[in-house]
């Protein structure tokens, strides 16, 4: 059942208030985010098709490139263990679908691809960082670019691997752009790729001979009879190709990579997880002694005041998250309009549509946990006194996320809500449910509201991939209701989240208020 309308956040705002309400700036959208000092080193692998990411990964870590495929449009998450494993993490799950490690394991029978695949394996390598390999880019649109954005920012390093007879598109070069404006470190690996591998088993060591696997801009001139490497030259001409388009990334490291050549790339890669590692713990403030101790409240407080003050920026702060998630929706329509008439058509609906609602996810999330931030923090700045410390912020956020299960609009807050083949919209609840949705899990999460979830149930891939239903007509209809009832979904949750916030680290100022002193 839906919740029904929520007083303080769904009311209006009665006028003559002392203050128009305040919110904070919210992100408009997903992009490359600074990693916390408690999110995991990995390295995030990139690149477009064919150009044998899957072979460099497999040589790295020592392992079958077998053993690395997975679904398309799925993520894959490499890292350590004595015991090799293999799981799929499949949205509308609660536990995931484990199978066996080896190259020749067969996958289990999903009704939608998972979101990531996570293989554990005793590579010392991975003893320094994690590995994630994404889709190709040239299959990840508008929503797959900023979703890989996130993992890159909270990851800290990208590999981008490309191979001697591709070049860069818009697309990737605008997606680095992003990359090197975050100050992300950036690999760049030039592999020979199918046909500069052919050439050179053959045996072609001359500039005429491996001239099919060079760009037009990487061939030399002369007599053609000088020996060369052609991923060499080709590194050349496609670092020239991206520094006029992205100078920023000037200070990248390239490295050409052959068939068994990764020694110098390895190294590279555990340097910069040796020094993000130091740079991230020292990063993490030291927890001092008096924020444990007495925190009194500023004299001369009204409660009712002080109560006042919040309903009015909780109702200020979800009416604009409610605004911008609409306007977002009202985007991806029209991005999911245009696909299906002129590119992925009705069959590539669901993958389309669920790559959207990952993003919307992560743009909620975000939205969500700055609001919540700022809420709390200017609260209690105003009944403790600023500066606020670290110290005594996390026992205010501890009691407000302790207090939410008290109130019963604050039950099941870790809710996923799933489309559904006739485009309506289910919920399931639980920890596990949230993390199947999770491309790129990062540390365990510290703020307030655990964070919201929406995907594609595996009935619209059976729906959409049936015969009979590949009107592209039928398409835009099922679309605009599915976006319609996510839309009402959202709305609803988020003036839930809000209540519950509401109420919670309104008892908690309010005792604070009422003894003199922080309770928590």
């Amino acid at each position: 059942m839906k919740p029904g309308p929520l007083r303080a956040v769904d009311v209006p705002d009665p006028g003559g208030s002392a203050e128009p309400p305040r919110c904070a700036p919210l992100p408009t959208r997903v992009g490359v985010t600074s990693p916390g000092p408690d999110e995991p080193l990995a390295v995030v692998a990139a690149g477009p098709a064919g150009a044998g990411r899957r072979q460099v990964l497999a040589a790295l870590l020592g392992l079958e490139p077998g053993m690395l495929a997975v679904p398309a449009g799925s993520c894959l998450l490499v890292n350590h263990a004595r015991v090799p494993t293999r799981a799929a993490y499949v949205p509308g799950y609660r536990q995931p679908h484990s199978y066996g490690a080896d190259p020749l394991a067969a996958g289990p029978a999903l009704a939608r691809p998972p979101r990531r695949v996570e293989l554990s394996v005793p590579d010392p390598l991975l003893r320094h960082f994690a590995v994630l390999d994404t889709p190709d880019t040239g299959s990840l649109g508008v929503a797959g670019g900023r979703v890989l954005l996130d993992a890159v920012g909270r990851a800290g390093a990208l590999l981008f691997v490309i191979s001697a007879d591709q070049a860069f598109t818009a697309a990737e070069l605008h997606l680095l752009a992003e990359v090197a404006h975050a100050g992300v470190t950036v690999f760049f690996a030039v592999t020979p790729g199918t046909a500069g591998w052919a050439a050179l088993s053959d045996g072609a060591t001359t500039t005429e001979d491996a001239g099919a696997s060079v760009p037009p801009a990487a061939r030399t001139g002369g007599s053609g009879r000088r020996p060369v490497d052609p991923v060499e030259v080709s590194l050349a001409a496609h670092r020239a190709a991206l520094l006029a388009a992205v100078p920023s990334l000037a200070g990248a490291r390239w490295y050409p990579v052959g068939q068994a050549d990764h020694a110098a790339l390895r190294r590279a890669l555990v340097g910069w997880a040796a020094d993000e590692g130091l740079r991230r713990a020292s990063a993490q403030p030291p927890v001092l002694p008096g924020e444990h101790g007495r925190v009194s409240v500023v004299p001369g407080l009204d409660p009712g005041d002080v109560g006042d003050r919040l309903d009015r920026q909780i109702r200020s702060c979800a009416q604009r998250i409610r605004q911008h998630l609409a306007l977002e929706l009202a985007n991806i329509h029209l991005r999911v309009v245009q696909e299906i008439v002129f590119g992925v058509g009705p069959a590539g609906l669901p993958q389309l549509l669920d790559r959207e609602m990952e993003a919307l996810s992560l743009l909620a999330t975000a939205q969500c946990d700055q609001a919540a931030r700022a809420i709390l923090d200017e609260a209690a700045a105003r009944v403790f006194g600023a500066p606020l410390a670290a110290g005594v912020r996390r026992r205010i956020a501890n009691a407000v996320r302790w207090g939410l299960a008290d109130h019963p609009a604050g039950r099941e807050l870790d809710r996923v809500l799933l489309v559904t083949s006739t485009a309506g919209v289910a919920g399931l609840s639980g920890a596990g449910a949230i993390d199947a949705l999770a491309g790129f899990p990062g540390a365990e999460r510290v703020e307030v509201l655990p964070p919201v979830g929406v995907a594609l149930s595996g009935g619209c891939w059976q729906h959409w991939r049936g015969p009979g239903n590949d009107d592209p007509n039928g398409a835009r209809s099922w679309a605009q209701r599915a976006l319609r009832e996510v839309e009402l979904e959202l709305s609803s949750e988020v003036s839930r989240r809000f209540e519950v916030i509401r109420l919670s680290l309104g008892a908690v100022l309010t005792d604070a208020v009422d003894h003199g002193i922080l309770l928590a």
